[in-house]
């Protein structure tokens, strides 16, 4: 087992020398993001306290279960933890380099997407770029557009409607748990196959094709499993 997921798995168990190792071994990682938000009107060593609560929710939050590395997830959220951290001073603004990198990830998802008829992958877009999958993904985190809330995104009768507008009322705690228990409670009551064709389809995002190629069947047996998998989990529902 990899020893960092060996180490977040001990970490959500309880065990804090565990969370201890796993911040302490990514240190270098949140300062490489703190250093392009560097020139920002903010000690460096304030945006690195922030990034590292960041990490520490990426450690928390992290499911060993997907086929993602911990790097790579634990990116965004710190990236994300500094960006908000900055909001309150207005728009953030990126170094030129992560901005062309942003821009050059930008088109080769396109591209990508284009050529594989699919999204494709943070790992797909780092290969095409020959760069690393964090730097892809922090260059895409720091190019997203900061929007204010109350920015009129539509007209609807002469009436300016707001992003606030649009924005759907935010789950509870309870909703949030009872969905993931349900969740759960349907995924385990299929059988291997039927469970490992939902959460490669909705959870990795796996096309029919690429299913059907590592189960030796076909695209359209893949299908018809899907369409049935998904009909029982609704009667269940």
């Amino acid at each position: 087992m990899d020893e960092t997921i060996r180490l977040i798995q001990m970490a959500h168990e309880g065990d804090k020398t565990a969370r201890d190792k796993l911040v302490v071994d990514n240190v270098g990682l949140v300062w490489s993001i703190v250093r392009r938000f560097s020139g920002r009107g903010h000690e460096l060593e304030d945006l690195f306290q922030i990034g590292s609560i960041g990490l520490l929710k990426a450690i928390d939050k992290f499911d060993s279960s997907y086929e993602v590395r911990f790097s790579t997830y634990a990116v965004p959220m710190i990236t994300g933890e500094i960006k908000r951290f900055l909001r309150d001073d207005g728009m953030i603004k990126v170094s030129r380099s992560v901005k062309e990198l942003g821009a050059k990830a930008g088109a080769a998802r396109e591209s990508l997407s284009y050529s594989l008829g699919r999204e494709p992958t943070i790992e797909e877009i780092a290969g095409e770029l020959n760069v690393s999958r964090e730097e892809v993904a922090a260059s895409l985190e720091a190019g997203a557009e900061v929007e204010s809330l109350y920015k009129t995104v539509n007209q609807n009768d002469g009436q300016g409607i707001c992003l606030m507008d649009r924005l759907e009322e935010k789950e509870s705690a309870e909703e949030n748990l009872l969905n993931r228990m349900v969740l759960k409670e349907l995924l385990e009551g299929l059988e291997e196959k039927e469970r490992e064709i939902i959460i490669r389809r909705y959870f990795y995002n796996q096309t029919q094709s690429v299913i059907a190629a590592d189960l030796s069947i076909s695209q359209v047996q893949v299908s018809r499993l899907e369409k049935k998998i998904l009909k029982q989990m609704r009667e269940k529902l």
